[in-house]
């Protein structure tokens, strides 16, 4: 049949397929930590603050209070993630990192460094920069800012 694109014609499959080998390593990789790439999101997302509000959360990674709040139980269930309740407002409750959890973080941020090196050690500096920029460009022009959990 004549008009119709191969699947290799269109970016979003090749991105697709190159996003796929390296979050599937990933993925594998982290597992032997015990923790998913949606909980490892979370981690990183809580890394860098004192603590976090799970409506803050959810608005950051893009996801649903209801999704943010499996993924806490989670985390809390396995001793990475503390829940704080709120003194003044009884109802309302905020997250943070364990000592646990913030040594988890080191620990898959360095598989996570060393997975993209392994992937993307075919290109040169360059061409990991060029790369790089495009990417933040769609990102920038499509308004994208929900965190890839899966």
């Amino acid at each position: 049949m004549s008009g119709v694109s191969e699947l290799t014609a269109h970016l979003g499959y090749l991105m697709r397929s190159v996003s796929n080998a390296v979050s599937h390593e990933f993925a594998r990789k982290i597992a032997a930590e015990a923790v998913t790439v949606a909980e490892w999101v979370m981690l990183r997302s809580l890394y860098d603050e004192t603590e976090m509000a799970p409506s803050v959360l959810a608005t950051k990674m893009g996801m649903t209070r209801g999704a943010i709040s499996k993924l806490a139980e989670r985390l809390i269930a396995k001793r990475l993630v503390e829940r704080r309740e709120n003194p003044v407002d009884k109802r309302g409750h905020s997250l943070s990192l364990s000592l646990a959890g913030a040594q988890k973080v080191h620990a898959i941020a360095a598989l996570a460094d060393r997975n993209d090196a392994d992937f993307f050690a075919v290109m040169s500096n360059a061409e990991r920069a060029e790369l790089r920029a495009l990417l933040e460009t769609l990102i920038a022009r499509n308004g994208l800012s929900a965190a890839p959990v899966d």
